[in-house]
């Protein structure tokens, strides 16, 4: 029953779809076509987003329509962003947006649904036609004229020719309902073994990305303390040696050597910390990222706006991930982009059937020319991101802005 019930709302689908699937489409092209000639003018940008909307209004609703028809887990749509921070950035989005191959697959599910609907509509009036041209036989005209024709069937043959378009009619719906279910969920529904494979893959380079990240972390703490606390270390060791040595012969001097060391000591505390706050975020923990953040800002010498709209907090290695890349794009930002301001920028998102993220855009007005180098800062910081199941986007054309981009889940 249930796949009857299915089979003939597949057939209502198509039936509606060729009334009205290639007339849609066919506007979007005269549109797009009419954008590409006026392009010397506004309304050729105006008309060409008109149709970049359309197309993505079909494709959501083929995706809805194939979803809801068949029960099946159809992706929803990747909203891309923007790294852009211009004038550009809208019309940027929805280049990369209208880019994406999952919008196609829909449109040419769309496409294809339309072109079977158009074959289904004269499969369905042999199924009406084939009804009384049977029954033909009881009436008392010599021929039946086929609507929309000038055929005429004669009422001997009506009795064969009726069951004859009736089966046909019912055999090729029924095929064309059959292989518009295959084609479409081909296209639009993931296979199981290929999402396994793309789980299985994406948690492989996870491991490696935390790996990595690891590695880098190690490799920095080993940097910060080898050239920073342990040469302070030492001094206040030799300091305190000499001062041992002369506690006698020169008291006055000694006691200098002995405040030397306490001054030294003092900043080799500052900088235990500094180190130690490269591992672990105490606020982090105890107020959460906003506030986190705020300490970060609070110490640049490069003025910080912040605009942070967080829902609730997210898993600790998910605001630690995203902390260290707001850390890293402040740091960047003083060092080399000889910024004047820096603009920070959080919220948590969320997609529809998709767990929530939580996402920041760190971005500067410096000189740009930013990249992502092996063992670098901005790689070690992917690692990081790629860690926790998120992803990085860098974007520092020369001469600016540069703008770094994080998406994590929540629940990492």
């Amino acid at each position: 029953m249930h796949r009857t019930g299915s089979l003939l709302a597949t057939v209502a689908h198509l039936a509606l779809l060729g009334s009205i699937g290639i007339p849609v489409l066919i506007g979007i092209v005269t549109i797009a076509a009419v954008g590409v000639g006026t392009l010397v003018v506004l309304v050729g940008f105006l008309l060409l987003a008109l149709a970049m909307l359309a197309m993505l209004g079909v494709a959501w609703f083929e995706r809805e329509r194939v979803a809801g028809l068949y029960g099946e887990p159809v992706p929803p749509a990747v909203w891309r962003e923007s790294p852009r921070s211009d004038w550009l950035r809208v019309p940027h989005r929805l280049l990369r947006i209208v880019s994406d191959g999952e919008h196609w697959k829909a449109l040419l599910s769309f496409f294809l649904a339309s072109l079977f609907g158009a074959f289904t509509l004269p499969l369905l009036g042999l199924v009406g036609l084939g009804i009384p041209l049977a029954l033909a036989g009881l009436g008392a005209a010599e021929s039946i004229a086929i609507p929309l024709t000038t055929i005429a069937v004669p009422v001997a043959w009506a009795p064969l020719v009726g069951p004859l378009a009736f089966a046909a009619g019912v055999a090729g719906t029924i095929g064309l309902a059959l292989a518009h279910r295959n084609i479409t969920v081909g296209l639009l529904v993931p296979d199981e073994r290929e999402r396994l494979e793309g789980e299985a893959r994406a948690e492989r380079e996870r491991r490696h990305g935390a790996v990595r990240a690891a590695d880098f972390d190690r490799t920095r703490i080993e940097r910060d303390l080898h050239d920073g606390v342990q040469p302070r270390l030492v001094s206040i060791a030799m300091q305190l040696g000499m001062a041992r040595d002369k506690i006698e012969s020169d008291p006055a001097a000694a006691m200098r050597l002995i405040d030397e060391a306490h001054a030294s000591s003092k900043s080799a505390v500052t900088e235990l910390r500094q180190v130690a706050r490269g591992i672990h975020v105490a606020v982090l923990d105890d107020r959460g990222l906003d506030a986190a953040v705020s300490a970060l800002a609070a110490r640049s010498v490069v003025p910080v706006e912040i605009d942070a709209r967080i829902e609730g907090r997210c898993s600790r290695d998910a605001e630690t991930a995203v902390y260290f890349a707001i850390a890293e794009g402040i740091t960047n930002a003083q060092k080399h982009a000889r910024a004047s301001r820096i603009r920070i920028a959080i919220r948590t998102r969320h997609a529809e059937g998709a767990p929530a993220t939580l996402w920041a855009r760190v971005e500067d007005d410096g000189v740009g020319g930013a990249e992502r180098l092996p063992g670098g800062g901005i790689d070690g910081l992917a690692h990081r991101i790629a860690g926790v199941g998120g992803t990085l986007t860098l974007s520092s054309p020369a001469g600016g802005p540069t703008a770094i981009e994080v998406d994590v889940p929540c629940a990492s």
